[in-house]
């Protein structure tokens, strides 16, 4: 038998297979099914999809269920016109208070990067981006900062997914972050910020390329 997890442990199971494209888009999550499948009741099942709907990564629709929410590219402009601006300030902020072990994680994760073949390694390069800003969210000092564009980039990272078959070279994450990580490297905050917005900017004009 399964080990039984809490609801947070499902609510994190959950989101990640829903990011990660496992849940296709438009896809109707059955309670009872995912219940069965967790060893628990319906009630905490209820309660992740509430939580999942607060992160606008499910639907409640009356009389259907709990619809995985489609990836509107509308919607996804708008969290780009944020992300925009609060990732480039994020990055300003942290040039000042990371530390030395975040630093070191960061050019890990660049050293990887260089190293990966995006037909074979594209979900780690994502996996790599990701972390890359999650550190930089961590390190900037602000807690309700970092709370906004964790929230918002679980959206950008479907996106990564969804758009795989659109993306054929590498230096779209290692040059960029690269020339970010430099930046604060080099204490150079309006260059973070200025890395940190051309590197979302690259990624937003090849989607725009590619599918608009």
């Amino acid at each position: 038998m399964q080990e039984k997890l809490d609801s947070d442990q499902i609510y994190k199971t959950l989101k990640k297979r829903i990011i990660k494209l496992e849940y296709d888009p438009g896809e109707v999550l059955n309670e009872i099914d995912i219940a069965d499948e967790f060893n628990v009741s319906r009630t905490p099942i209820r309660k992740v999809f509430q939580l999942l709907m607060q992160d606008k990564l499910l639907n409640i629709i009356p009389r259907v269920g709990a619809q995985v929410s489609a990836i509107d590219f509308m919607e996804m402009k708008s969290i780009f016109e944020i992300t925009r601006e609060l990732d480039p300030f994020a990055a300003s902020l942290t040039v000042e208070r990371i530390d030395k072990e975040s630093i070191e994680e960061l050019e890990e994760i660049i050293d990887r990067l260089k190293e990966y073949d995006i037909s074979i390694h594209y979900q780690e390069a994502i996996n790599d981006d990701e972390r890359f800003h999650e550190i930089i969210f961590e390190s900037c000092g602000n807690p309700w900062l970092k709370d906004i564009l964790k929230s918002l980039h679980y959206h950008t990272e479907r996106l990564w997914h969804y758009c795989e078959k659109y993306f054929d070279k590498i230096n779209l994450f290692s040059e960029t972050l690269e020339n970010v990580l430099d930046a604060i490297k080099e204490n150079d905050k309006e260059k973070a910020e200025k890395y940190t917005r051309e590197h979302i900017d690259a990624f937003v004009d090849k989607i725009k390329k590619e599918l608009l």
